[in-house]
């Protein structure tokens, strides 16, 4: 059997698909790590991206472009929140920028708040989050400086490693992708929680 280990709880995500929406200047370990954890617990996982992105993506790693391409599986607005059970975002400065500018990416992830579903981001990728008008009354953490942001989108920002509220997980960096790996799929298993809201 495909399954994650997560302290003495197995999960086995093998009837979940799980989308990653990323574009080019996402940070490599922030779609890497979460995307292999998906995949140990034998979610289908599919990359996502924006039009401008082509068919494939690239990463920053250690200050500059990674060498490493990625395969981008569909891109919005002609993929659709219904056809997946959760929602990863990986974070990066560029990645999550350029996403919340593009109204078919919101509208994504808009998506999977109103239907309930599991979404989780890292980092800058938060910043998505408020820009869909979802973070308001939750209880988030991200990377420091864009702190401020999401308070004033209506968020209660704390300084925690992970942040799970009702199938929302945050983190705040790479130093924390062992537990927003454990509490993404955690909540993905979990699937749609009736306090996700946009």
């Amino acid at each position: 059997m495909t399954a994650f280990m997560n302290s003495d709880k197995t999960y086995d995500l093998s009837n979940r698909k799980v989308a990653i929406l990323a574009t080019n200047g996402f940070e490599q370990s922030e779609l890497d790590s979460p995307f292999d954890a998906l995949k140990r617990a034998g979610a289908t996982v599919s990359i996502i991206s924006i039009r401008d992105s082509a068919h494939t993506i690239r990463g920053w790693a250690n200050g500059k472009w990674s060498e490493k391409t990625i395969d981008v599986d569909g891109t919005v607005p002609a993929m659709k929140a219904d056809a997946f059970d959760a929602l990863m975002l990986p974070g990066g400065v560029m990645n999550p920028d350029k996403l919340r500018a593009n109204s078919d990416a919101v509208n994504f992830v808009r998506d999977f708040f109103e239907a309930g579903k599991p979404v989780a981001a890292i980092c800058h990728a938060p910043w998505i989050i408020a820009e869909a008008g979802a973070a308001k009354g939750r209880r988030m953490t991200s990377y420091g400086s864009i702190r401020t942001d999401l308070e004033n989108a209506g968020a209660n920002w704390v300084d925690e490693s992970v942040v799970v509220d009702q199938g929302l997980v945050t983190s705040r960096s790479p130093k924390d992708l062992d537990d927003f790996n454990a509490k993404l799929v955690e909540e993905v298993f979990e699937g749609v929680h009736e306090g996700q809201h946009a």
